[in-house]
């Protein structure tokens, strides 16, 4: 198995960005940056709320929008249905609910707190993810 464009440089800045947004968060707003539950609480009664919701999703597609365009699309990426991608997004959100967040909240804010939840939910993520990529291989091969 080759492994395409592994670039620790930026996984490394990527990382420091993530850490210092959710510390951030914590500190001035005293939420968890956990995606699954900022995303689920944009659609709540609660409207107090809402805007800093918006504005963290607003900027992930932005972010993801600046980085696409500016350094384009990689040279090797598998293409997936629309079915596929929409059973596997229907999964991810049964699995964030199951598992009482994602693995923001609980791999990134969760370990750092310290939080044993987070921390046997996180292994559970990495377990079933490196199951998957063994059963359906990861996209890097040849």
């Amino acid at each position: 198995m080759e492994i395409i464009n592994f670039t620790p440089l930026s996984a490394f800045i990527g990382g420091i960005l993530i850490g210092l947004a959710a510390f951030l968060l914590l500190l001035l707003n005293g939420r968890i940056f956990g995606i699954s539950g900022i995303v689920s609480q944009i659609f709540s009664k609660d409207r107090d709320n809402r805007s800093w919701r918006i504005s963290i999703v607003l900027g992930l597609l932005a972010g993801a929008f600046l980085i696409h365009l500016f350094i384009g699309t990689p040279e090797k990426m598998e293409t997936v249905s629309n079915m596929r991608l929409i059973i596997g997004g229907i999964l991810v959100g049964i699995g964030t609910r199951l598992g009482s967040g994602c693995t923001s909240g609980h791999g990134v804010c969760g370990i750092s707190r310290l939080s044993m939840r987070s921390i046997m939910a996180t292994l559970n993520f990495m377990v079933w993810a490196i199951i998957t990529v063994s059963i359906f291989g990861s996209g890097f091969s040849n």
